[in-house]
């Protein structure tokens, strides 16, 4: 059973259903559309299995995620999100670029999950981008934005294509910069996009 703040307030409330650990990360695979329970645990490779199903419980309990089962041949049971919980996306948004800020740049040691990429744009870019035909590439990982969706893999005809390292992606969700990365096709489509991000803030030094 989830821990209560008992305080009436709604920061307290959503941290109520929301708040326990791995229960966003849960959110943020579904956000991607209906997943088995296998699929799950395949994406967040740390959780424990009591963990990962104590949290879809409690999803589900709250209106966020919910439960169905496929028609045969199938026959597999997929968990996907309400209109409620897909209402998290915005919020989901904005916490990533905040803890983005503070996360630094990946280093060679950092452990990338299969999908990352495919997910920044998803959560990141896919909410304000403008229409258009963008593909990103970077090492094994190819995703791509066609009018505002994004979607694994590369797109036909795109109107830009951007190639570059973790740390070059990095630093254009976070500081708008474009030239750690190699970009052909329509590039003032692409500044168009990274200009819609939020404007650069310095981070506060540690006392």
């Amino acid at each position: 059973m989830p821990k209560h703040y008992d305080h009436y307030c709604p920061v307290a409330h959503a941290l109520d259903l929301v708040g326990e650990r791995w229960a966003l990360l849960v959110v943020r695979e579904l956000m991607h559309g209906p997943k088995r329970y296998t699929d799950l645990a395949e994406h967040l490779p740390r959780i424990g299995t009591n963990i990962l199903a104590s949290r879809l419980r409690d999803l589900e309990a709250c209106g966020i995620v919910a439960k169905r089962k496929l028609p045969p041949p199938a026959a597999s049971r997929i968990y996907e999100l309400t209109d409620y919980g897909r209402g998290l996306r915005a919020v989901m948004r904005e916490l990533a670029l905040w803890g983005a800020r503070s996360l630094g740049p990946p280093t060679a040691d950092d452990e990338l999950f299969p999908g990352w990429l495919e997910n920044a744009l998803d959560i990141l870019l896919a909410p304000i981008a403008p229409p258009g035909r963008f593909e990103f590439r970077v090492g094994d990982e190819v995703a791509s934005l066609v009018d505002g969706e994004a979607q694994p893999g590369s797109v036909e005809r795109p109107d830009v294509v951007v190639e570059g390292d973790p740390e070059g992606i990095y630093y254009m969700f976070v500081d708008r910069r474009l030239d750690l990365l190699s970009v052909q096709g329509d590039r003032g489509l692409l500044e168009q996009l990274v200009d819609t991000a939020p404007p650069t803030l310095e981070l506060p030094v540690p006392a």
